[in-house]
């Protein structure tokens, strides 16, 4: 008995330890194509120092404090319940350990290399401190609404009076009435201009029709009259009476407190029922498209590169060559770094452009002085501008392929 007991119990191990190496193998493969190319966290050398961000004329200064991380999505990568979005993310919310750091790590190493009480303790050296403290990060895989929310709870009655709260949420939506987007071009409307009037409302959202540079006003429609394609979010299975779906009305009653919130989902534009709802502070809103845009590379549907949008948040050049086809071993390292070069130049004229512009709308200035938020922001409006429809054609120009 003893003996097909433990039979049972060696063949589930190997199964879970099979899932296990699976699982891992999946994950570093999404993200192999272009490893250690740059950091997703924030880097002093390669990102503005906070001391040297342009300066906001604004009544107060918010921080990122707290975060809410949760991504689902059928067959999407993970490793445990961390899922490739969420990972992005995450890091993407991270200060980058400095070069003095890593000088004086290796230099410990070197040291204390040997085996016994000279080794060093990781744990109080992993800090740098050199550095602000990172924000705190909730990391929730496939929460029930409950637990959503009671997190969300905890987070809003523990923030700092000049905190503001991140809520990502990535997941598909439930299907109901389809947009049928308009179609045609109009006359181009200028870039920068187009770019403060977009942050003169306190919603984003990505649309190949309201925010291209392309389309004509009369082709854009009134969005009171555009009925939701989806209306809520799905973190488990779809016929449990919603206990795992997220609506736009769940989030309302925390906005009492500043929130950043982003949508990464095809019911994305149902969310802007949050914009003028709001039970105290008006919330920091960027949605994205409400239709996927098709990729080139054959690998790269949403369950093995992760979301289009989460990529251009954290990793934008490499959400470009990923939407034209270019994997790592494509790309040319003096090509890549002129485009880096360019991208960087560019976030940061913009990032200018709307720190002096006195038609910021106050929820982006009070929170453009924050790096992390910065940077996610000049980053969506990276190709909020051009549009989804026009977008890869002028990667193709901007990299001369």
């Amino acid at each position: 008995m003893m003996t097909f007991f433990r039979s049972c119990f060696q063949e589930t191990d190997f199964k879970e330890w099979k899932l296990v190496v699976q699982e891992i193998s999946r994950f570093l493969k999404a993200d192999t194509a272009f490893m250690n190319i740059r950091p997703l966290r924030y880097s002093l050398v390669l990102d503005l120092h906070p001391d040297s961000l342009p300066r906001v004329a604004t009544r107060r200064s918010l921080k990122l404090r707290d975060a809410i991380l949760s991504s689902y999505h059928h067959n999407e990568v993970k490793f445990s319940e961390l899922t490739v979005d969420t990972f992005r993310m995450l890091q993407c919310l991270e200060w980058e350990p400095s070069g003095s750091f890593y000088q004086s790590s290796s230099a410990k190493i070197g040291q204390n290399g040997g085996s016994g009480s000279s080794r060093i303790n990781h744990a109080q050296d992993i800090a740098d401190p050199t550095l602000p403290l990172n924000s705190r990060k909730a990391v929730l895989y496939r929460p029930s609404v409950t637990h959503f929310l009671a997190v969300l709870g905890t987070i809003c009655e523990e923030l700092a009076p000049d905190g503001v709260i991140l809520i990502y949420l990535s997941a598909s939506g439930r299907v109901g009435h389809t947009i049928s987007p308009p179609s045609g071009a109009g006359t181009s409307i200028n870039t920068t201009e187009n770019t403060v009037r977009n942050f003169q409302s306190h919603a984003m959202y990505l649309d190949a029709v309201t925010i291209s540079p392309f389309s004509s006003s009369s082709n854009i429609p009134n969005p009171s009259s555009r009925q939701s394609k989806l209306d809520c979010l799905h973190f488990g299975t779809r016929g449990n009476g919603g206990l795992n779906s997220i609506y736009p009305t769940d989030l309302i009653p925390f906005t009492r407190r500043p929130l950043f919130i982003v949508i990464d989902s095809d019911s994305s534009e149902a969310f802007k029922a949050i914009s003028g709802a709001e039970k105290g502070e008006p919330a920091a809103i960027i949605l994205s498209p409400s239709c996927s845009i098709p990729l080139t590379t054959a690998d790269s549907s949403r369950h093995h590169s992760g979301s289009l949008l989460t990529m251009f948040l954290s990793t934008p050049l490499q959400a470009f060559c990923l939407l034209i086809g270019l994997s790592g071993p494509d790309v040319e390292m003096d090509t890549y770094n002129k485009a880096e070069k360019l991208l960087s130049s560019s976030l940061n004229a913009w990032g200018l452009t709307l720190a002096t512009s006195d038609m910021l709308d106050p929820v982006w200035a009070q929170i453009l002085g924050d790096p992390f938020l910065r940077r996610l922001l000049l980053r969506y409006r990276s190709i909020v501008p051009i549009g989804p429809a026009r977008l890869k054609l002028l990667v193709l120009v901007q990299l001369h392929i």
